[in-house]
């Protein structure tokens, strides 16, 4: 699906700003991933966008809409069960076994970690932290504490990466998107 497409099936659902921001990390630790992978840099993006697709309209039953709305609008198989898998143990059964659907289970709730890293941070921005800022964070555990990090760590593993590569990459991808995803701050 082309990027406007998903944009625009995401905005049919969703509306909030602090959604769309995620969304759009999602989509950049996506492609960065698909670059380093070798693999289809828009198709991960879009995944990357719709992932939480049907959240807004339906957050007590996220991913048990996702299927009907993305096969309405015609995306395939591959895009529907990576969306679905990036729930795996919390709301979805679909376990990630494609290289696309174990970036995107562990890059979700990293975003929004490094995010909530980049908020406290002097110069509020993404374009000045570091892997050592984001792993001193990890621990506190009233820190962001709707973050599952062990989600995070067990897509790590399924990534067959270690946790501190995986937040570098991570942070690099925000970084390309620093403006578009609200992390530049005063930098």
């Amino acid at each position: 699906m082309e990027r406007e497409k998903a944009l625009a099936l995401w905005r049919e659902y969703n509306s909030e700003d602090s959604l769309f921001r995620h969304a759009l990390s999602v989509e950049a630790a996506m492609r960065h991933f698909a670059r380093l992978y070798g693999e289809d840099e828009d198709f991960w993006g879009s995944v990357g966008i719709l992932h939480d697709v049907d959240y807004q309209k339906y957050p007590e039953e996220h991913l048990a809409h996702s299927r009907e709305i993305l096969e309405k609008a015609g995306c395939g198989e591959a895009l529907v069960r990576a969306v679905l898998s990036h729930g795996w143990g919390l709301c979805s059964d679909v376990e990630p076994q494609a290289k696309m659907e174990k970036v995107l289970y562990a890059v979700d709730e990293l975003t929004g970690f490094i995010a909530a890293c980049a908020y406290v941070r002097p110069s509020r921005s993404v374009l000045d932290m570091e892997v050592k800022s984001v792993r001193k964070k990890w621990g506190a555990a009233n820190f962001a504490a709707g973050v599952n990090r062990g989600v995070i760590e067990k897509g790590a593993a399924m990534m067959g990466i270690p946790l501190e590569d995986l937040i570098r990459e991570t942070i690099l991808a925000l970084r390309e998107s620093a403006e578009a995803v609200g992390l530049k701050g005063a930098l």
